[in-house]
C-alpha cells in the first residue's frame, strides 16, 4: 500500500513539474510553495462555505495521501480560527476544507485567555496562518446565559466573564430578547477580537505589519451560512 501512494505522488509531482494539472491542485496544497495572502485565505474559507450552503462540499484534503504529506511536511494550515465548542459547529465543515487547512482553537463561547491567545500566537506567529478569525454562531449558549443572567457554577463564571462587557454594550442599546442574544453574540466576536490584540503584543504587531488579517463571522446554525462582521 504505501509504494503503491508513494507511486501515485511521484506521478503527480512530475505533471506538476510539466505543467500539468496545476489548475487541478486546491490552493491550500501550494501553501507551503507560494504564501498565500491574508485576502486569498478569506476568500477560499468564502468560497468553502458557498459550497456548504449550497450542498456541493468537495470535502478536500482527507485522503491517505494527505495523511501522510502533512506527516511528512508538516502542517500549513491557512487560518488560526477561534470558534465555539459547540458541536453544531464543525468548522472544517462549515469552510469545506480537510486535514491541515485550518488550526483551530475552539471554547465555549469563542472567548480568549491566556491558553487561546497562547494558541493563537502559535498557529499566526509559529505556523504563519496568513488569516485569524473569531467566530461565534447563533443560539450561543454562553452569551445567552451571560445576558440572562443565568446562575453558573465551577470555573463557568470565569469562563464568561470575558463576555460580560459585550452583553453590557449590547443591553445599553436597549434591544430586547432575541434581538438582544443575537447582538451580544455580535459583539461578544467584536470583543473576543480586541482582547486579542490587547492582550497580545505578537498578534497586535502582526496584524500591524499587514501580515496577517483579524476577522469576525456568526455562523448561523440554522441554514449553515457564515455572515461576515466588520
Amino acid at each position: 500500500m504505501c509504494i503503491n501512494n508513494l507511486s501515485r505522488r511521484q506521478i503527480l509531482i512530475s505533471g506538476m513539474a510539466a505543467g500539468l494539472g496545476t489548475f487541478l491542485l486546491p490552493l491550500q496544497l501550494r501553501a507551503a510553495e507560494s504564501k498565500i495572502t491574508p485576502d486569498q485565505a478569506l476568500e477560499m474559507l468564502k468560497a468553502g462555505n458557498k459550497r456548504f450552503v449550497e450542498g456541493r462540499s468537495e470535502r478536500p484534503n482527507l485522503t491517505r495521501e494527505r495523511l501522510l504529506e502533512t506527516f511528512n511536511k508538516g502542517q500549513h494550515p491557512v487560518a488560526t480560527i477561534i470558534s465555539c465548542s459547540d458541536s453544531r459547529v464543525p468548522v472544517e465543515h462549515v469552510f469545506d476544507q480537510g486535514i491541515g487547512d485550518l488550526f483551530v482553537i475552539r471554547v465555549a463561547g469563542n472567548v480568549v485567555d491566556i491558553d487561546e491567545i497562547g494558541t493563537t500566537e502559535y498557529g499566526a506567529g509559529h505556523l504563519g496562518t496568513p488569516l485569524v478569525l473569531v467566530m461565534g454562531h447563533t443560539k450561543c449558549g454562553a452569551v445567552t446565559a451571560v445576558v440572562k443572567g443565568d446562575k453558573v457554577g465551577g470555573f463557568i463564571p470565569r469562563l464568561v466573564g470575558h463576555i460580560v462587557p459585550a452583553a453590557k454594550r449590547s443591553q445599553a442599546k436597549g434591544l430586547a430578547g432575541d434581538d438582544l442574544i443575537l447582538d451580544a453574540i455580535k459583539e461578544n466576536v467584536r470583543q473576543t477580537v480586541e482582547d486579542l490584540t490587547t492582550h497580545s503584543e505578537e498578534v497586535h504587531h502582526l496584524s500591524k505589519e499587514g501580515k496577517i488579517k483579524i476577522a469576525g463571522a456568526l455562523y448561523h446554525i440554522e441554514n449553515g451560512v457564515v455572515e461576515w462582521l466588520s
